[in-house]
């Protein structure tokens, strides 16, 4: 079975490109353009790990973690922050809400790739 992971940004480049990645390593490809769709696609698909933007309209990304973190049917979801906002307060935000890495954008592929292969065991 193909391991489900979620994108959830807003941005359409980015969707694109982390899209390709993700399929390229070999996982079955899910995205959200904003904070609703990707917690209700969270709830539906029960992936295993979340590329999580935190600017998205709808919802924030802080406001997905909060509610994933609070949802006891997704107790084992991976959560990788991928954002813009890399200042000192929104990574211990991030981390403080649940998330288990914080990468800020631009980001290398090579890195983010690694850092999912490490997140999903």
């Amino acid at each position: 079975m193909t391991t489900k992971v979620l994108i959830a940004d807003d941005e359409p480049n980015i969707l694109i490109s982390l899209e390709y990645l993700m399929k390229r390593e070999g996982y079955e490809v899910h995205v959200a353009r904003d904070g609703e769709e990707a917690l209700a696609a969270l709830r539906r698909l029960r992936p295993a790990l979340v590329l999580l933007d935190v600017m998205m309209p709808r919802k924030n990304g802080y406001e997905v973690l909060a509610a994933a973190r609070a949802d006891e049917t997704l107790a084992g979801l991976k959560v990788l922050m991928l954002t813009a906002k890399g200042r000192d307060t929104d990574v211990a935000q991030g981390l403080g809400l649940g998330a288990d890495a914080y990468m800020t954008k631009p980001f290398s592929t090579q890195a983010l790739a690694a850092k999912v292969r490490e997140l999903l065991g």
